[in-house]
């Protein structure tokens, strides 16, 4: 099944990557495939940073980082503190893809995987999943992200179903996010 084209000049990416060339690679990639507003940063600090003062639509980043590791750096955009936009779709990039790294990501709130080496083809596919397919937020005493189901079934009362989760439908409710 062939993807759908889309125009990505209008999109900023954040690209977080500690290492040089695989940041210039990302970057390279990204704007390959029409992004004309890409921000870079290498490490968590810098890359909070830029997104205080220059709010991203989508973040790309490594999830093994120097310094503040992959999972604080998404913790901490999750948590919407100070200014950061918390619904904001997350790729993860890793070339370490065992189990335990894919799950603490995803249950961290990252919106997508992708394994390295980054293929054009690869990243434009979760980008156009992103758009095609927005994952519902939900809030739990534990966790805040997309909703890790990738189906959403309405009215589920099945034994897998959070008692006390709540889904925000309404992207533009960054001040619910916030409150809760």
């Amino acid at each position: 099944m062939a993807l759908k084209t889309y125009a990505l000049d209008a999109v900023s990416v954040l690209v977080l990557e500690d290492n040089r060339f695989m940041r210039s690679i990302l970057v390279n990639v990204i704007k390959g495939l029409g992004v004309t507003h890409v921000l870079e940063a290498r490490d968590g600090n810098e890359a909070l940073e830029e997104l205080r003062n220059h709010p991203a639509d989508i973040i790309v980043m490594d999830w093994e980082l120097d310094g503040m590791p992959g999972s604080k750096f998404l913790q901490t955009v999750r948590s919407g503190k100070r200014g950061l936009n918390p619904l904001t779709p997350v790729i993860v990039v890793s070339a370490n893809t065992i189990a335990r790294n894919i799950l603490q990501a995803r249950d961290t709130g990252m919106t997508e995987f992708l394994a390295k080496p980054v293929s054009a083809a690869s990243l434009y596919a979760r980008i156009v999943s992103i758009i095609e397919n927005p994952r519902r937020f939900v809030r739990t005493g534990s966790y805040f992200g997309p909703d890790r189901r990738r189906r959403f079934e309405a009215g589920y009362m099945g034994p897998k179903r959070r008692s006390e989760d709540r889904t925000l439908d309404d992207a533009d409710d960054i001040d619910a996010v916030n409150r809760a």
